[in-house]
């Protein structure tokens, strides 16, 4: 039994599927053929349908999770995003994955205008920082589950660095030291509810699109590449851009929990990078050279997904406005005085 709720519905799709979900609903529709497919009717409704993989939701059975109707809407829905992703961020010939991770690790010089990580860093409150944590928080208290699915898909030496760096990211047999454990210490560090899937209400469609794509990949053997691709690009832009959080919280006065996530992912990503690369990309490429371009797909849709959020967040924080959608479902704390927001 879960104390999961289901989310608030956004439009038709989702409120057809959280009908039901519930109990009285009588039927689901097909997806329109002009569904935005980055807007917050379908990732939300994507994200509930995903979430029946997970943990989830309170008062719906278990055996939903593989419900025929249901897993046709995931279908429709997929198509939409996944055609939007590959539309936006087309792979040709001359792409290769060495060439999309040797783009990761060059670290841009000084500030950066479209990171959130730098203006963090350099500019962000407490209260930025709350909203980022509270918007983030809908991967990290699930940090790595999704990275797993593709453990039963790859072979040899791919599968086994994919499970040494999954360890460490489980907490290395101690469950204090699970990483999306550590995210929860850092939440209650902030002021925030540590409840699972307490924020999806308050997170728009770009904050969904970025999780549910993990899960897309993962879910789907066809995606395996796109998900190792994906999974690199964490590992690799990672080390740096908790280096450049830590240094924020620090700034700001956080407490030791919130500080210590990030710290711990710029000793532990700096090594992961080098095993992901050397390992779990080149022992798959080696088995299926095939899978190039999804590599590189899952690359490119990653930096896609990732531009819009903070795209989304920035221009909100500027106009002097919330990143969430409902600011007022926050604890006190979020705002606190002197806040921008």
């Amino acid at each position: 039994m879960t104390n999961v709720r289901l989310p608030e519905p956004r439009g038709p799709l989702s409120a057809a599927l959280t009908a039901v979900l519930s109990g009285p609903g009588s039927g689901l529709p097909p997806v329109p053929s002009g569904t935005d497919p980055y807007g917050d009717d379908l990732q939300l409704a994507l994200y509930i349908l995903y979430e029946l993989h997970y943990l989830g939701f309170d008062g719906v059975p278990d055996d939903r999770e593989w419900d025929p109707g249901l897993l046709a809407l995931r279908a429709g829905l997929e198509d939409r995003f996944l055609g939007a992703l590959r539309a936006d961020v087309p792979v040709d010939a001359s792409d290769s994955a060495a060439r999309a991770l040797d783009e990761l690790q060059l670290e841009p010089v000084g500030e950066v205008g479209g990171s959130l990580s730098h203006f963090l860093r350099d500019h962000g409150t407490l209260d930025h920082f709350r909203q980022y944590a509270a918007l983030r928080s809908l991967y990290h208290l699930k940090e790595a589950d999704p990275h797993a699915w593709v453990i039963p898909r790859l072979r040899g030496r791919a599968k086994a660095a994919m499970v040494a760096v999954e360890f460490d990211e489980f907490g290395a047999g101690r469950a204090d030291e699970i990483h999306a454990r550590l995210f929860a210490d850092l939440m209650a560090d902030l002021g925030l509810d540590t409840s699972y899937g307490h924020y999806v209400d308050a997170a728009p469609a770009e904050a969904l699109a970025t999780a549910n794509m993990m899960s897309l990949f993962g879910l789907h053997r066809a995606l395996r590449g796109a998900l190792v691709g994906h999974f690199a690009t964490v590992e690799i832009t990672s080390s740096p851009a908790s280096r450049r959080l830590s240094e924020a919280l620090r700034r700001m006065g956080a407490g030791p929990a919130a500080v210590r996530f990030y710290t711990e992912h710029v000793e532990a990503d700096a090594v992961h990078e080098q095993v992901v690369r050397h390992e779990v990309v080149a022992g798959l490429l080696a088995d299926e050279p095939q899978l190039d371009a999804d590599v590189v797909f899952g690359i490119r849709a990653t930096g896609h997904l990732e531009d819009r959020l903070a795209a989304r967040v920035l221009t909100a924080w500027s106009d002097g406005r919330s990143a969430l959608r409902t600011p007022r479902t926050t604890p006190s704390a979020m705002a606190p005085e002197g806040s921008r927001v």
